[in-house]
């Protein structure tokens, strides 16, 4: 029994170094951002090209099922101040629905007004993303590739202001910063945004400051064409084609560039089951792309460091089931720490991740220049969300941990799209609409267990008056229970 009590400490503990090793990690990406946004004020700007320069473009928008987004991408992208004869359009259009019809009719009316718009289909959706960009390129007449999801809304300049920065020869790739047109719309997107901050902040930027790999995000950016051909072109094994592809292209040779002052607004999930989705896609896709890619990263000319950023990045999905079993063996250990002879002060040490998170999450969400005009208000907004992104990042634990084990096992799965709802304000609403799940998953169930697992655990506690997980425990209560909560309110109510 003893061997039995001391493995559920050290799994626990490996656990914690696990989480505590990413943290740092991240920390390091911190201090390069710091250091870099104290040292860049008045840094010099590409001068953009005569306009009898300008090199022609293809715009990609890949859709599928786009109901209630497909109209506004492509009247958004039609606004760029772009000349109409530097230009292409075309829709990817995956839809097996009516999107079709309605990107067919606003195809043709901007055909013609003069614009070079095309409306491209397939008969099967073969790599489905991927392969709808990889049978799209010999189409594409442009010798740079900008690529927009369906629920992004670009502003007018987008094209003036991301091209000049491709007059470095070894830039293969620019990012653009996401930006949340429905940041206020909830709960769940206040805390969706709280997080992406954080990765088109810190660690994009810090990055790229630090010299490490950088990433595609898989829209709202612009490829050179010869990088894209040079780097093997799109591929569909995984899940995430941005990130493989990204990854293949620097170790090549390429640079991506990331523009943290130029934002592009987008539609942010609003309701559980499709952030859901969303979040199984990128963590599986991240965990098929790092048993795909790390051999290769560890054999190449990186140095040292650069490997073990690439690692992190590759591997952050990870973290995931590393706080699932932290969560699940940290309740066993409450009832045997009295019969341990470790004392419990020992976890203290890994408090300096928790430290690093804050720090990290404090300066992506208050003190990032793009909150600048507001920074009380940030502040305060930060005091009140963090502790529930903490409970929402814990509840998600099981649903990501299986997205995590499929990927690194090889399993396959289709690429489930993200439902958009053109949701903008607190008034929108997505209720009644197509798109939305309509039965309950067997994890919402199992997470609904975890929920009664963890609540009883901090009863226990308490009535043990062992307040060591008391916290820790809440946490889990409050992140697994509004997960079931949501996940059960935002089905697709009985007709």
């Amino acid at each position: 029994m003893t061997a039995l009590y001391y493995t559920v400490f050290l799994v626990y503990t490996l656990a914690l170094i696990y989480i505590t090793i990413y943290c740092l990690l991240q920390f390091h990406l911190l201090y390069y951002y710091q250091k870099e946004r104290f040292s860049r004020n008045g840094q010099a700007q590409p001068i953009p090209a005569p306009a009898d320069h300008w090199p022609f473009v293809t715009v990609q928008l890949p859709i599928y099922n786009e109901l209630y987004v497909a109209e506004r991408l492509i009247d958004n992208i039609l606004q760029f101040d772009y000349p109409k004869d530097r230009f292409e359009v075309h829709v990817l259009d995956d839809s097996t629905d009516e999107t079709v019809e309605i990107t067919r009719r606003k195809v043709a009316q901007y055909q013609a007004l003069g614009f070079q718009i095309e409306h491209i289909t397939r008969e099967k959706r073969t790599g489905f993303k991927a392969g709808a960009l990889k049978e799209a390129m010999p189409r594409a007449r442009g010798e740079f590739i900008a690529i927009f999801d369906a629920d992004f809304l670009p502003r007018a300049d987008f094209l003036r202001v991301t091209l000049p920065y491709f007059s470095d020869p070894q830039v293969g790739v620019v990012q653009t910063r996401w930006e949340h047109i429905n940041e206020d719309y909830s709960l769940i997107t206040r805390l969706q945004a709280l997080h992406l901050n954080v990765h088109f902040t810190i660690e994009q930027q810090g990055r790229q400051a630090g010299r490490c790999m950088l990433q595609f995000n898989g829209t709202a950016g612009v490829w050179r064409r010869k990088t894209i051909d040079d780097a093997g072109g799109w591929e569909a094994d995984t899940l995430t084609e941005d990130l493989d592809l990204s990854i293949r292209a620097q170790l090549k040779g390429w640079k991506i560039r990331y523009l943290e002052n130029i934002g592009s607004p987008a539609e942010l999930p609003a309701e559980m089951n499709g952030l859901k989705s969303q979040q199984f896609r990128w963590m599986k896709g991240g965990a098929e792309t790092a048993r795909k890619m790390l051999p290769t990263i560890w054999r190449s000319q990186l140095n040292f460091r650069q490997k073990v950023h690439a690692t992190g990045q590759l591997a952050a999905s990870s973290i995931f089931i590393f706080i699932f079993l932290a969560g699940l063996f940290s309740v066993p250990l409450l009832f045997i720490q009295p019969k341990l002879n470790i004392s419990m002060g020992f976890f203290t040490y890994f408090l300096v991740g928790w430290l690093a998170i804050i720090a990290i999450y404090y300066v992506a969400n208050v003190q990032a220049e793009m909150h600048r005009p507001n920074r009380l208000r940030q502040l305060l907004k930060f005091l009140l969300l963090f502790p529930l992104f903490l409970a929402l990042s814990m509840g998600l634990s099981l649903h990501n941990t299986i997205a995590v084990i499929q990927g690194y096992l090889g399993r396959k799965s289709p690429f489930v799209r993200t439902p958009k709802f053109d949701i903008k304000g607190v008034t929108d609403s997505f209720r009644k609409q197509q798109y939305l799940a309509s039965n309950l998953s067997w994890t919402t169930i199992f997470e609904g267990l975890l929920t009664l697992y963890f609540l009883i655990a901090v009863i226990i506690g308490w009535y043990m008056a062992n307040t060591t997980f008391l916290i820790f425990h809440s946490l889990l209560v409050c992140g697994y229970g509004t997960i079931v909560y949501y996940s059960i309110r935002h089905l697709r109510p009985k007709s």
